[in-house]
């Protein structure tokens, strides 16, 4: 019997190739678990220590392009990207579960991304400085700092390696790339790109496989001088102990962003806000809304309008149009958040969903209903601790200083939102709140391509941006230079 599972392979020195232990692992779709998305290289060490050498290879000729041929390689693959954007997107959609308009987005949003760092980075360099010495002058270069690693997650697999890989190139680094194992194809989607716009061998390269087999040579070898990576805050912090004095570290983790509902808000709009932050990719975003932070005045109303609009809420599939929530991503997500859904129940009180979703198109995926607690305190695990999926926690405030004050009560700061029409609130959120990106009147999640985006405290190593130019000074490093005349 012919197998008709689609096989993908690895991308090193160029070239497209197995893994050198010959294992692979199946891909699956988490809105219909019989479906196999393809079958991809279960890489180890040996193929780590290719792709490194490759770069390292790799790096002077490519430093030494123009820049003007590096521009105008990643224009050509975001061409390659916006005309196989349907192919692309719904491959997206079959490995990640995120609704096929919505993975179109993120595949025209990489593309969007490839282009505006080809041209911000024709424009990223040095300075010139006034001094005393008539005959002397100086100035600062930038130069790209060589062998990079870029470790991207699995819920939005496109475009957060493309907000990495783009400034990487540009600047003249080579890249060893490790996409998630639970979404690679997608990944290798954004590397066929910028293969087909003809980058050179060993510029970019690939592998799959278990962080556990790769990492550790992708982020101690001496050869790679930066990590870019976005995952959870346990992983970011092994990484952190584990590499060399001299690597440059830029890490977006966790987060336990909240929503302010204050007094003055529009209802209405408030829920909207949450029902987007919280529920939107099944609250499987970085900067989803996970609390609730409302005033004693309005709780009452705003938790009625909530779970009205939650029950008018459609949940299935990614392919079928019209959905609101897909499956969670993961069999270990799906579990994961059963199990706080649970510490939640003996917790706090339980207002609606939860239940794992089962019969007709649900039987064979990764459902669950969206949960609502409310009642809950600071030292509720529900509160404190990152879920990753469709629940929201809503906590009494007095105040607005007491609201405030409950928003920053967490070891995270990557995303806070407030729903006010008073610009005193407005002000003082801005200033105050504890957090790296700052919504008012707008959804904890989403960010410009052309803006810094970032986190603070254990959501961040608060190092480097990612995201607009900013995220070009991650990929460089300056030499001053002074030149007699």
């Amino acid at each position: 019997m012919t197998d008709s599972i689609t096989h993908y392979q690895n991308y090193i020195d160029g070239q497209w190739q197995p893994c050198q232990s010959g294992r692979t692992f199946d891909n699956i779709n988490p809105a219909d678990t019989g479906m196999v998305v393809g079958r991809f290289q279960a890489s180890g060490a040996a193929d780590a220590e290719a792709a490194v050498a490759a770069a390292t290879r790799a790096f002077h000729a490519w430093r030494a392009t123009p820049i003007g041929k590096r521009a105008k390689i990643l224009n050509e693959a975001a061409s390659y990207l916006e005309a196989n954007a349907a192919r692309f997107a719904e491959d997206l959609t079959l490995e990640e579960g995120k609704a096929l308009a919505q993975a179109r987005d993120e595949i025209l949003r990489s593309a969007q991304t490839l282009r505006f760092y080809a041209v911000e980075g024709q424009t990223f360099g040095g300075e010139t400085y006034p001094q005393d010495d008539p005959l002397q002058y100086v100035y600062s270069h930038r130069e790209p700092l060589g062998v990079v690693t870029v470790i991207s997650p699995w819920n939005f697999p496109a475009s957060i390696p493309a907000r990495k890989l783009a400034p990487a190139l540009i600047t003249g680094n080579t890249v060893v790339f490790k996409p998630s194992s639970d979404a690679p194809l997608s990944g290798l989607h954004l590397v066929e790109a910028l293969a087909h716009a003809g980058i050179p061998a060993g510029v970019v390269n690939c592998v799959t496989g278990r962080a556990a087999d790769v990492g550790p040579v992708i982020t101690t070898s001496r050869a790679v001088r930066a990590i870019s990576f976005t995952g959870s805050t346990q992983a970011g912090a092994h990484i952190h102990r584990s590499v060399h004095l001299t690597t440059r570290l830029q890490m977006e983790l966790g987060g336990k962003n909240p929503l302010i509902v204050m007094e003055d808000a529009d209802l209405d709009a408030a829920v909207d806000l949450a029902i987007k932050g919280g529920f939107s990719l099944t609250g499987q975003a970085c900067t989803g809304t996970s609390r609730i932070v409302a005033v004693a005045e309005i709780k009452q109303r705003f938790t009625e309008k909530l779970l009205a609009r939650i029950r008018t809420l459609k949940i299935g599939p990614g392919m079928a149009a019209g959905m609101d929530l897909g499956p969670l991503a993961t069999a270990k997500q799906l579990d994961t958040v059963l199990q706080y859904i649970e510490i939640g129940r003996a917790e706090a009180t339980h207002l609606c969903g939860g239940e794992r979703l089962s019969g007709g198109d649900y039987e064979r995926g990764y459902y669950v209903a969206p949960a609502v607690f409310t009642d809950v305190t600071q030292d509720m695990r529900i509160a404190r601790e990152e879920i990753f999926g469709p629940v929201l926690a809503i906590i009494e405030a007095r105040d607005f200083q007491d609201a405030l004050a409950k928003a920053n009560d967490t070891e995270y700061g990557l995303s806070a939102a407030i729903a006010t029409r008073n610009p005193h609130y407005m002000h003082v959120f801005a200033h105050d709140i504890e957090a790296g990106t700052v919504k008012i009147n707008r959804t904890t999640t989403g960010n410009l391509v052309n803006a810094p985006f970032g986190g603070l405290k254990h959501s961040s190593t608060s190092t480097f941006r990612e995201s607009g130019r900013a995220g070009l000074d991650f990929f460089t490093q300056i030499k001053t230079i002074y030149r007699g005349i």
